[in-house]
């Protein structure tokens, strides 16, 4: 009798192992199936034209507007900073040139003052030197009867004099070279004043004559 139910179940286990093993293989199958058919979905998917592709394309549009944006702010900052640079260049070149044409001034005047100083000097040391002597009779119309003598200004060859026209107060700058009512200015010295040459005939015309 117990090998008869032995016998049985042993029948009815192999019955249903053989029942699973059917089940499983079905299941596989299936499974292999599914996989298949998403994978030749994903194959033939086209993204183009998608929602996904159109919201894709309108995040790379606002993000390259946003980078077009910022490099345009950018450069006109750039353009702002090369101006302001431009400008204190300019300011620098401006107060640089004024500094220099002052400190030509000053030297030139100081120069100026030396020579009359020393002048006087002499003249105190040696009076007999410096008792004026009549002066030649002037034609009309000579540039020391029509002009005066300020100042003379500039360092070295660079000397330039401020004359006065005696007549109408009128001040008049002259450098080396020029011509002044047919006298050609030949030299511009601090010691010797203005030398104007005319027909061969020079003119001397000092500060004070």
């Amino acid at each position: 009798m117990i090998k008869k139910i032995f016998m049985l179940m042993t029948g009815f286990m192999f019955v249903i192992g053989i029942t699973q093993m059917s089940f499983a293989e079905e299941v596989v199958e299936e499974i292999e199936i599914e996989d298949q058919v998403a994978a030749e979905a994903l194959n033939n998917y086209n993204a183009e034209g998608s929602l996904f592709d159109q919201i894709t394309s309108l995040e790379q549009e606002k993000v390259v507007m946003q980078l077009e944006k910022e490099r345009a702010q950018l450069d006109l900052e750039l353009e702002r900073l090369n101006a302001e640079k431009m400008k204190i260049q300019m300011e620098l070149e401006t107060i640089s040139g004024r500094a220099e044409q002052q400190q030509q001034e000053l030297e030139a005047a100081k120069a100026q003052l030396e020579a009359q100083t020393e002048q006087l000097r002499r003249k105190m040391e040696q009076p007999e030197e410096y008792v004026e002597q009549p002066r030649p009779k002037q034609e009309a119309g000579s540039v020391s009867t029509k002009y005066r003598l300020l100042n003379v200004i500039g360092v070295g060859n660079q000397l330039q004099a401020t004359i006065e026209e005696v007549s109408t107060g009128q001040n008049k700058r002259i450098a080396v070279g020029k011509e002044l009512d047919g006298y050609v200015v030949k030299s511009i010295s601090l010691n010797d004043g203005i030398i104007f040459e005319k027909d061969g005939v020079s003119e001397n015309l000092n500060i004070g004559k």
